[in-house]
């Protein structure tokens, strides 16, 4: 995506179309556009003919793009588990990884961030009906490595709001829950974490349209991307006015909720009665 980013500037600097620089690399301008938008792999043939086209003649600019261009190419450590995952999910990890900050409303379990292994093992089976033991355990263990970003020394920030239906719908036994309570009250006091509780008696609020991710980058030239799960895909959108509206409603949840210390009280009084 930066790199692809990077190139779109070069080329609209230079008035160039994505017509003219996709015949330029025996491409289409489809092409340039999913380039540009970090869609697809990218050859380095390709990157050196556009840069040529675009008058990038100094060598160490050219050199750091291409360096880019190779990081690109390189299958991240997710890709080893895409036999157990979606179609749509390794381009999510991907983004999940590079993000800085995660902005998140979550309705039906707790967000895989912030799940335990004994709660995350309970939604994969739910989830993944008549699978062997051996893909439940891999798609455990993959989430197990996600949530290792959040603990980095570069961490990313995680701002989350929590439905309540979440924390009462039981995934596990008794003990897997009381856990994850726990978990949460853990998690919800480091510092690169702001977690809230949407209460049942606060009723009807700006989340009613289901779960959603909101993924910045600390690049400059990268876009914020809105993630949006459903049952046999995934949208991902990242035009201004589409996640000025989910950036908007997650701001709404924030103030209708209770703050960071009331919803760890929420979740100890809740721990209490599990």
């Amino acid at each position: 995506m930066l790199l692809g980013s990077q190139l779109r500037r070069l080329r609209e600097a230079r008035g160039i179309t994505r017509e003219a620089a996709g015949y330029s690399i025996r491409a289409s301008e489809s092409k340039i556009s999913r380039m540009e938008l970090g869609r697809v792999s990218f050859k380095t043939r390709d990157v050196e003919d556009l840069l040529t086209l675009y008058g990038i003649t100094d060598e160490v600019e050219r050199e750091s793009l291409l360096s880019l261009a190779r990081e690109a190419n390189v299958a991240g450590w997710w890709h080893s588990y895409t036999d157990v995952l979606p179609s749509w999910f390794p381009t999510y990890v991907g983004l999940e990884g590079a993000a800085s900050l995660i902005r998140v409303y979550e309705v039906q379990f707790v967000h895989g961030l912030l799940q335990t292994e004994e709660y995350a093992r309970a939604v994969v089976r739910r989830g993944m009906k008549g699978a062997s033991a051996a893909d439940v355990e891999r798609r455990v263990a993959l989430r197990l490595e996600r949530q290792k970003h959040l603990l980095a020394e570069h961490a990313p920030e995680l701002h989350i709001v929590l439905d309540e239906a979440a924390l009462r719908r039981p995934y596990g036994d008794r003990d897997v829950m009381r856990g994850q309570l726990q978990h949460l009250i853990d998690m919800s006091q480091r510092p690169n974490v702001r977690l809230q509780i949407m209460p049942f008696g606060f009723g009807g609020h700006s989340g009613e349209s289901g779960a959603f991710t909101i993924l910045s980058f600390p690049e400059s030239d990268l876009s914020d991307v809105v993630y949006l799960e459903q049952l046999t895909s995934a949208l991902y959108l990242d035009k201004r006015e589409d996640v000025t509206q989910y950036e908007q409603a997650l701001k709404e949840l924030q103030q209708d909720s209770p703050g960071p210390d009331e919803s760890r009280d929420l979740l100890r009084g809740l721990l209490q009665l599990s």
